[in-house]
């Protein structure tokens, strides 16, 4: 009985090591994420959304091209067809990033941990997860998505709050400081790598030409531009600047070593 109770502690220290460690990397993340979704509270504000429903918004999606796309979906009232074909081109990179995180779980999460994480399996989530060695249990990575769930509702939630105290010229600049990061993201990989250069520059032209083409900004609708735009800069790449076989195979194996619960 007293060596079963020892068991009993030592299970559950562990547990909580892990708990702690997954929310010491993922500290970092929620940081992050707080500036960002502070511009998207202050975004949401500008376009007249309510303070309650951007926060709502942040709490059920934890996706920021997403949310700031279909925010804008939302205000020029498009049809829910044009809602869910943007979400799904913009963030089916999620459902893959899911399949190849699943390869890292170990026996301890069960399917309903499964739907919890992939909830929140962001790009850095991910990135963190899949760098650890071995295999990774439920603890840790509820640990994990905990600071970034955070830092991403209490940074809307900031912005829609800061909103009603800064004057008129800060809140217009702040209004565009989430375009800014996602031009930060993608100048770097443009900059070292000529067909994204040409990736990124094709779906800026095609923007322009539905923005200042009178027939095609008549005609088409803002939904389904993105979606156009998306799939037609990518599949240009694709075409004129395939990445070679050899290049995108990957030489780095996971250990087989097994993280306990």
């Amino acid at each position: 009985m007293q060596q079963m109770q020892t068991n009993i502690r030592m299970q559950n220290s562990t547990r909580r090591e892990l708990l702690f460690r997954g929310m010491r990397d993922g500290l970092p993340i929620g940081l992050g994420y707080l500036s960002v979704a502070f511009a998207f509270g202050i975004a949401a504000v500008l376009r007249g959304v309510p303070a309650w429903i951007a926060v709502l918004i942040s709490m059920t999606n934890v996706t920021s091209a997403g949310q700031l796309a279909g925010l804008d979906l939302m205000v020029v009232g498009c049809t829910m067809g044009e809602m869910i074909l943007t979400q799904c081109v913009i963030n089916m990179r999620y459902a893959l990033m899911s399949v190849s995180l699943s390869q890292k779980l170990d026996k301890t999460v069960r399917l309903i941990d499964r739907l919890i994480i992939s909830f929140c399996n962001t790009d850095e989530v991910f990135a963190v997860a899949s760098g650890q060695p071995g295999l990774v249990g439920r603890y840790y990575l509820y640990g994990l998505i905990l600071p970034p769930y955070l830092g991403w509702s209490l940074g809307t939630l900031l912005g829609c709050v800061a909103s009603g105290l800064l004057s008129a010229r800060v809140m217009a600049a702040l209004g565009i400081a989430i375009y800014g990061m996602f031009i930060a993201i993608v100048i770097p990989p443009a900059r070292k790598d000529r067909a994204v250069a040409c990736v990124l520059g094709g779906a800026v032209l095609l923007s322009c030409a539905f923005q200042y083409l009178p027939f095609l900004k008549q005609h088409v609708s803002s939904g389904f531009v993105i979606i156009l735009c998306a799939v037609t800069a990518a599949a240009l790449g694709a075409v004129f600047a395939p990445i070679p076989v050899e290049a995108a195979e990957t030489t780095a194996d996971i250990p087989s070593k097994e993280v306990q619960p």
